[in-house]
């Protein structure tokens, strides 16, 4: 298979990149630059892709930031929601329409290099948060990319039934380097360990009994285990 696989450089997408690699697949990874306030994620991406010997590309999306305003990933006069997922709060952090602008790109690019599929990391702790990441837009997503083109393209999802703790179990057993992958919505020189992502990251290692080998800068007291 032909693989394009939308790359953040976080933890789920670079345990996914590893996933379809180890499957034998040949891998393009995408990357989109869309002026989100942690763009530092680029940077771990550019960095993973050069080390794993595969082509990267950065989409410049940066003209279109001000047509997704009112995210705190997007807007600098909202602030990033501190605390665990689950808090209403946590819904600060939705970018308009962010999944299918990338999912569009990365599927142009698909089928310009007659790729079989485009690969994005939704799973299943972001279908509360993210309405871009949940299976009834996967499969809607599923249906429009069949149809946008005269070659097939399939919408991959390997973790959408899957929590944040399975990724980084899958993650250590594909030997997954997670301290070159960054999470964090503040977007400073480490992991600021008390924005939603650090802190369900944090969980997820917690979780999985797997060593979070992240520095964060400080903590907020984890969630008690379900």
């Amino acid at each position: 298979m032909r693989s394009i696989a939308i790359f953040s450089g976080g933890l789920d997408s670079t345990v996914m990149l590893e996933h379809l690699l180890r499957a034998g697949d040949e891998v393009f990874a995408l990357s989109i630059d869309y002026g989100q306030r942690h763009r530092r994620e680029l940077e771990y991406a550019r960095a993973t892709a050069e080390r794993l010997q595969i082509e990267w590309r950065l989409a410049d999306l940066r003209a279109i930031t001000p047509l997704l305003a009112g995210s705190s990933l997007t807007s600098s006069d909202v602030a990033v929601p501190h605390g665990h997922y689950a808090e209403e709060s946590m819904k600060a952090t939705v970018v308009p329409n962010r999944n299918m602008i990338m999912l569009a790109i990365a599927a142009g690019w698909a089928l310009s290099r007659k790729c079989d599929r485009v690969a994005y990391g939704a799973h299943a702790g972001d279908h509360a948060i993210y309405p871009d990441c949940r299976p009834a837009f996967v499969e809607a997503m599923r249906h429009a990319l069949g149809l946008a083109d005269w070659d097939t393209l399939e919408l991959y999802t390997p973790f959408l039934t899957l929590s944040k703790a399975d990724i980084v179990r899958e993650g250590a057993r594909l030997g997954v380097d997670f301290a070159s992958t960054w999470s964090c919505y503040e977007g400073g020189e480490v992991h600021c360990g008390r924005c939603g992502t650090c802190v369900e990251r944090r969980e997820a290692f917690a979780l999985a009994g797997i060593a979070d080998p992240t520095t964060y800068s400080s903590v907020l007291p984890l969630p008690p285990a379900p």
